[in-house]
């Protein structure tokens, strides 16, 4: 409900729409309608054998695996991930968890999740950044879907270069033996949600899964916010 005090504040710090810069509504959510409407869903919850799926056939265990968003260069979806990232608006990260959150409950095919973990940043990168913009996307889904999303036991070791100019090869190298596990029997007969903001390789993605499978019996499911065209 807006208080007086609230609407005072919108009226000389007007919330502005994140990927165009216009002034957004009391009735908008984050987004302005405009961008909402605009933003290119995968329609991957529902449908087995995604492209997502594809992607990790041959190279890591899956159960069931999603992307809400497609991601394109100079896209309204790289505007809206550039500005969770580093423009400090993790209300994004919750926005999108909520919307993800929601698909997944509509969805048979993630019914047995037990718990959800994101793909952790360096200590380094947390310290700096502030904030792991996978956690408040976590968090919405945590709510959503009535898990616990379960940080700091999968860990970050060493620190990674940007992906952003590598080659697929490159980009698997450079996360390669990147990540461990605290305890190795944390999430021993669990069925987990790992959780990412960008799949484009799937390289950390396979980084992380092949710590998390030094557990027993252990399944992984795959969620990200977006998934390159």
């Amino acid at each position: 409900m807006k208080t007086p005090l609230t609407n005072l504040l919108g009226l000389f710090y007007p919330k502005k729409c994140p990927t165009c810069a216009k002034i957004i509504s009391n009735y908008e959510e984050i987004l302005c309608l405009s961008c909402r409407m605009e933003l290119p869903e995968t329609n991957f919850t529902e449908n087995e054998g995604n492209m997502i799926e594809k992607l990790f056939y041959g190279r890591i265990p899956i159960e069931e695996a999603t992307s809400l968003l497609f991601f394109s260069k100079r896209g309204i979806v790289q505007k809206l991930i550039h500005q969770l990232k580093y423009g400090k608006q993790e209300l994004i990260g919750r926005f999108l968890g909520e919307w993800l959150g929601a698909k997944m409950l509509h969805s048979n095919r993630f019914n047995s999740l037990d718990c959800i973990i994101p793909v952790p940043l360096h200590p380094k990168k947390l310290k700096k950044r502030g904030y792991n913009q996978v956690s408040s996307f976590g968090e919405s889904l945590s709510n959503k879907l009535n898990i616990p999303m379960i940080e700091n036991k999968l860990l970050r070791v060493s620190k990674s270069n940007t992906q952003t100019y590598k080659n697929r090869f490159e980009r698997w190298k450079n996360v390669e033996e990147i990540f461990e596990i605290s305890d190795i029997n944390i999430f021993k007969n669990q069925h987990i949600l790992l959780i990412d903001d960008v799949v484009t390789t799937g390289a950390t993605i396979e980084s992380c899964c092949t710590q998390l499978m030094r557990t027993k019996n252990i399944k992984i499911s795959i969620a990200t916010m977006v998934i390159t065209e």
